[in-house]
């Protein structure tokens, strides 16, 4: 199974907290070990994917 990596945007839709993390995509899911906003949201959020 071959990783790609990738630099996902979140930004939380409650607070507008944005986050620039580092993930690598294996098919269709992304992992970045993000959890939960600072505002405890864990569900709402908007996701942008780029290639590195």
């Amino acid at each position: 199974m071959i990783s790609v990596r990738v630099k996902v945007t979140i930004r939380c839709k409650v607070c507008g907290e944005k986050f620039v993390l580092r993930g690598r995509r294996e098919k269709d899911k992304i992992d970045t070990g993000f959890k939960q906003c600072l505002c405890n949201n864990a569900n709402d959020f908007d996701v942008e994917e780029r290639a590195l």
